[in-house]
């Protein structure tokens, strides 16, 4: 199968992840004209509100406002998603085929153990996804340039902090897509036991806080990040 590289890959443990933790960067980065794929590990079936089919739609509504590339799903079970070999080798396969120069995937830190797996597996996956005689039928060798992580429900102490005010609304509008996820009387099922739009909205601006703008999305390098020069940070 022959797929156009796209720029940045996101990985996320269940549909509705990506757009929570890192939508805002996703639709900055889609106004740049980067070109931008999601990969979901399930299709969130377990969940207590919604149903694969439900969240199939949700997900199919809210790539169409991120203008994604493509989006994909590796069809992993819900609640039971773990790091082994087989799971990579999917991963792997996607990675070869989009070839993204940038990785987003969750942070280890987590208190949901799908989160926690997702975030072993893509570094798993990214490793070797480089590996020439890993899975050779699965397409050449990539490796992402760089790996990117976002928390999801435990805050961080972020490498980097993408300022997403303008898009800061239509964050709001993109996660509105996942109304299942959103509707219902009760929220113990929550592991913050807070309505997702509102604590996304307070971390946002949290983050927000710490570089001086409306909202932010924080994300955690493991190792330094290449610079030519500093311009950019006065930009």
């Amino acid at each position: 199968m022959t797929s156009e590289a796209c720029d940045i890959l996101a990985f996320a443990p269940h549909p509705d992840d990506a757009e929570i933790a890192c939508g805002g960067t996703l639709l900055l980065l889609g106004q740049q004209g980067r070109k931008l794929v999601v990969v979901d590990a399930t299709r969130g079936e377990k969940g207590t509100r919604g149903d694969a089919a439900t969240r199939e739609s949700e997900a199919a509504a809210a790539t169409k406002m991120l203008g994604l590339l493509a989006r994909e799903n590796l069809g992993l079970a819900d609640t039971m998603v773990v790091d082994d070999a087989k799971s990579a080798a999917l991963l792997v396969a996607a990675i070869r085929r989009w070839r993204p120069r940038i990785l987003l995937a969750p942070h280890v830190k987590d208190p949901h153990p799908d989160h926690v797996a997702c975030s072993q597996l893509a570094a798993r996956a990214f490793f070797l996804a480089g590996l020439k005689n890993f899975h050779p039928e699965h397409g050449a060798p990539h490796r992402p340039a760089v790996v990117l992580r976002y928390p999801l429900h435990e805050p961080i102490e972020p490498t980097l902090c993408i300022d997403i005010t303008t898009v800061h609304a239509k964050k709001q509008q993109l996660i509105a897509c996942y109304a299942s996820q959103l509707s219902g009387a009760s929220n113990e099922h929550f592991v913050k036991r807070l309505d997702i739009k509102e604590r996304i909205d307070v971390r946002d601006r949290f983050y927000g806080a710490q570089i001086g703008v409306t909202a932010a999305e924080p994300l955690w390098c493991a190792s330094p990040l290449a610079m030519r020069d500093l311009s950019v940070l006065g930009s």
